[in-house]
């Protein structure tokens, strides 16, 4: 188990018995104004990588989130960036969902750099779902997180992604608390999850790493 905190790349180990705490949401937005990530942030954190194409254990332990036993989640909002390989995974997603008898309620795909991003924002939490997942690149996502906590009820802690967003830069950049919650898969079908600027790393059932 690891985790690594923002914006250092390099981990570290977490403390013993992290890996049972749990997600509670936040209680407000971030500070009034723009949610928008100032320009000068953003060429602090240089090029962040493109999301690589999803895996089959990946895909599996990102339902396995979403469907823990007594779990109530029927209905998900799926966003996703406008790459190949997310547009990839949020298709799998939507197929196995509904595989299993869910029902997908909207699908909403944003540009890597907008004006506001208040129209995806809005789309992604009008029908209220149960849960999120997210299949995305980082950048645009850390400003879509930002837009989302500042401008509708979206629950970081109700939302799942691949492993894309795995990054331990992303905290920092969506800002403080904005994705505190987040949880998601990684492409050898660990998890992961966000604790305030913390990225922590869970290795896949039966691991011994």
């Amino acid at each position: 188990m690891r985790r690594v905190p923002a914006p250092e790349v390099r981990p570290v180990e977490s403390q013993p018995g992290e890996h049972h705490h749990t997600m509670s949401s936040l209680t407000g937005p971030p500070a009034s104004g723009s949610p928008l990530i100032p320009a000068e942030e953003l060429a602090a954190y240089g090029d962040l990588p493109c999301p690589a194409p999803h895996t089959a254990p990946e895909l599996n332990a990102l339902v396995g989130l979403l469907t823990p036993a007594k779990s109530r989640i029927e209905t998900v909002a799926v966003g996703h960036s406008r790459d190949p390989a997310s547009r990839a995974a949020a298709d799998a997603f939507a197929a196995a969902w509904k595989a299993r008898g869910g029902k997908v309620l909207a699908r909403v795909d944003w540009p890597e750099s907008a004006a506001s991003w208040l129209r995806p924002a809005r789309r992604l939490t009008a029908e209220e779902p149960d849960a999120w997942v997210m299949a995305a690149a980082p950048l645009g996502f850390a400003q879509l997180a930002r837009r989302l906590r500042h401008s509708t009820d979206w629950d970081p802690a109700r939302t799942v992604a691949f492993a894309a967003l795995r990054d331990s830069r992303l905290p920092a950049l969506a800002g403080p608390d904005t994705l505190h919650g987040l949880r998601g898969a990684t492409a050898e079908g660990g998890t992961w999850a966000v604790r305030h600027r913390w990225v922590t790393s869970y290795p896949p059932p039966g691991s011994t790493a």
